[in-house]
């Protein structure tokens, strides 16, 4: 009898087994669910901005599922407090002793949901734990789970009841997409298709935690060569020349550009970073992190594609 067990997969079929079985849930996306994983792989957090109803929740909840990690989700509204996310100590009159029940925050996965419908006071709650992977309670540290990824979703400014996400939460974000409205194809499989919510009951695990971590261990490992650092600094260079933007890019800005070159290149069969993996992140990357300071209103993607045409590739 042939005991013999199967190869372990490989990374190229382990992304291409997640990303099939993300588009069968989130209709003609395939841009947007690849920036997303590659967003995860490059152990980032995701901001995702769009009017209501476009699939922002399914996608988060797509992810969660197919990677096999906890998940959850927590409302942002106006009334949220940080102990509503964090958790809190409570007395225990049995024990007479206090204890520390854990908020939402201690999963592998959390959808912050409209975050900018919350105070600047709970959407600041955010902040060490998306920057360090820890939060501190009442005085006291506590790790989160690994893998730990934050997707938060956001209405547009200009709706009722917002408040903007300061410059200090928006550049802890690596990436920021966009999903919008369906085309043609994809709406007409929505309509004729089953209910969304019965197709996240049928996802199953596509990869193990350990198999996750290992793909983020394997971004870290991706070439990146001396010409494509020179291309890197120049670009970040560039953003910081007086005059340009209201801020450059930060160095935890062109760190998170640098893995999401890297986390493209591996979600793509490659070992190596090329000047189209740059190119291919940087809106995401970029968009909500650069703000000319003569147009400040300016589109994201017409700030980045001027950005790209502005520096050479060596």
């Amino acid at each position: 009898m042939n005991t013999a067990s199967s190869p372990p997969p490989s990374a190229a079929a382990l992304i291409d087994g997640i990303l099939d079985q993300l588009n069968t849930v989130v209709f003609g996306k395939k841009g947007a669910v690849r920036l997303a994983l590659t967003c995860l792989l490059a152990r980032g957090h995701l901001l995702v901005e769009d009017l209501p109803g476009v699939g922002k929740t399914t996608l988060a909840h797509a992810l969660a599922r197919t990677l096999g990690l906890g998940f959850q989700r927590i409302q942002f509204t106006s009334d949220l407090l940080p102990a509503d996310i964090l958790g809190l100590s409570m007395y225990n009159t049995g024990a007479q002793r206090f204890e520390f029940h854990p908020g939402p925050i201690f999963s592998q996965v959390i959808l912050a949901d409209e975050i900018n419908r919350a105070t600047p006071k709970s959407q600041s709650a955010l902040l060490e734990a998306m920057e360090e992977q820890q939060v501190t309670v009442e005085g006291t540290t506590r790790p989160l789970p690994d893998p730990f990824f934050v997707i938060a979703t956001q209405n547009p400014q200009e709706q009722i009841g917002t408040f903007p996400l300061p410059e200090s939460q928006l550049d802890r974000f690596l990436m920021r997409i966009h999903l919008g409205y369906p085309d043609h194809d994809a709406e007409r499989a929505l309509l004729q298709g089953r209910d969304r919510r019965e197709l996240l009951e049928d996802l199953t695990p596509r990869i193990t935690e350990t198999q996750l971590l290992d793909l983020q261990r394997e971004v870290l490992r991706v070439h990146v060569s001396e010409a494509l650092l020179d291309y890197l600094q120049a670009l970040i260079a560039h953003t910081r020349e007086p005059g340009r933007y209201q801020t450059g890019f930060s160095p935890r800005a062109g760190l998170a550009l640098m893995r999401a070159a890297q986390a493209r290149a591996l979600v793509d069969h490659r070992d190596h970073v090329r000047p189209e993996d740059v190119q291919a992140v940087l809106p995401a990357v970029g968009g909500h992190r650069l703000r000319p300071v003569e147009a400040p209103t300016l589109p994201a993607a017409e700030v980045i594609q001027a950005l790209v045409e502005a520096v050479p590739v060596p």
